[in-house]
């Protein structure tokens, strides 16, 4: 049976902490989205033992930057899990506009899981990968 990724969805409203000097979302806001949506997504979907005994480092962030978004828009933010391997997993992260559903950016990130206690890299089990699909 083919299992699909589960898609994470987060509504937000560009407020002015957001703008940089030229009135828009600065481009370091999106860095943090992405961030905050996936570590979101994570504790929504994985039990309380497994967020006590795990932690995701970032290894790789890849943004593209489409278009620009301004004070009160409305935006989208969905995320999902793709490729897995031994210890880190994929993370595609699409951010848009909610009323025009034109994308704003596209970020790729590259998540290591980690012993909570050793800091060490941790093998992905069956179990976890479970948590991000549908």
């Amino acid at each position: 049976m083919e299992q699909n990724p589960e898609i994470y969805e987060k509504e937000l409203v560009v407020t002015e902490s957001h703008l940089d000097k030229q009135k828009h979302v600065n481009n370091v806001q999106y860095v943090q989205w992405v961030q905050d949506v996936a570590e979101e997504h994570w504790e929504k979907k994985a039990t309380e033992e497994q967020i006590e005994k795990f932690v995701w480092v970032v290894v790789k962030h890849v943004i593209n930057y489409k278009k620009e978004a301004f004070l009160n828009d409305s935006i989208l933010l969905q995320t999902y899990v793709g490729e897995v391997t031994h210890v880190t997993s994929l993370r595609h992260v699409i951010i848009k506009n909610k009323d025009t559903d034109k994308v704003l950016a596209e970020a790729q990130t590259t998540w290591c899981l980690l012993d909570a206690s050793t800091k060490k890299p941790a093998k992905i089990s069956d179990e976890l990968k479970r948590v991000f699909l549908q």
